[in-house]
């Protein structure tokens, strides 16, 4: 995909989003802290979406990222100016966001341009499909840092096969995009120099498909395949359930601990 030098001005947007031929390409365009979740990106994906759900014109959605990673999950930064009492402004949580991605009436295709982890695994596993370039890698870091993958537990369950789930969550170890194919977490990986190729296989798709069947097929993909957690009816109660631990845990000692380690780049005190 083309790429784009990001803005370096602070009230840059952090979210960019254009139509061609009926699909909507939004780009997460915060590379200078990895895509980071911030709520400011939060709020500008969330609209982004909305926007394109709405949109007559829109038949599919891809989402994309600029630089060399896709999405490094949350903004640890924010998440702890938030616990230390300093004022943030509101945007929508992530539940919210990857209930627009799961519900939405629109297909919403994730195409990896980098590395993945933790919260931004979420919104690859929230897609209905996901492409990855071979050289792509995975983590779920959240209990390197001392917290639980909570929330992105409801839309990774829905994918990823019992035996890598328990594995990558346990380890937080790195995968590469071949692995993430095997547990169903992506779609496929893609020879890195066949990337473009297979995108526009899978638009022409798209581009093909009656809106309305399109439409209809998403929510029947959705009663067939999936946990128990991203049943439509359930995912309410799941987020919410699983928002509760998520907050307990990124509260806590060790997740304090985490977040240090982090910014000191030196391993938490439980390592070894």
């Amino acid at each position: 995909m083309t790429q784009h030098q990001p803005s370096e001005t602070p009230d840059a947007p952090l979210v960019r989003s254009s139509v061609d031929r009926a699909i909507a390409t939004i780009t997460l365009d915060s590379s200078r802290n990895r895509n980071a979740l911030s709520a400011r990106l939060r709020a500008e994906l969330s609209k982004a979406l909305a926007d394109a759900m709405a949109d007559d014109e829109v038949r599919a959605i891809v989402l994309t990222g600029e630089g060399p990673v896709f999405c490094a999950g949350a903004d640890l930064k924010e998440i702890a100016a938030t616990l230390a009492g300093e004022p943030v402004e509101p945007a929508p949580e992530l539940p919210e966001i990857f209930e627009q991605i799961m519900g939405g009436p629109k297909p919403v295709v994730a195409v990896l341009n980098g590395a993945a982890r933790a919260g931004g695994i979420g919104l690859v596993a929230a897609a209905d499909i996901a492409l990855a370039p071979k050289s792509t890698t995975f983590a779920f870091t959240e209990v390197r840092i001392g917290v639980v993958p909570a929330i992105i537990s409801v839309p990774v369950s829905a994918r990823v096969h019992s035996r890598q789930l328990s594995r990558y969550f346990l380890t937080g170890e790195v995968f590469d995009a071949a692995a993430a194919a095997q547990a169903g977490l992506i779609t496929e990986a893609v020879p890195d120099r066949e990337m473009q190729d297979t995108i526009d296989s899978i638009l022409r798709g798209l581009r093909g498909a009656a809106p309305h069947a399109l439409r209809r097929t998403k929510e029947l993909v959705g009663e067939l395949s999936g946990g128990a957690q991203a049943v439509p009816g359930r995912r309410g109660e799941a987020f919410a359930r699983m928002g509760e631990l998520s907050a307990e845990f990124f509260a806590g000692e060790d997740a304090a601990e985490g977040r240090v380690a982090f910014f000191e780049k030196r391993p938490p005190h439980w390592a070894r």
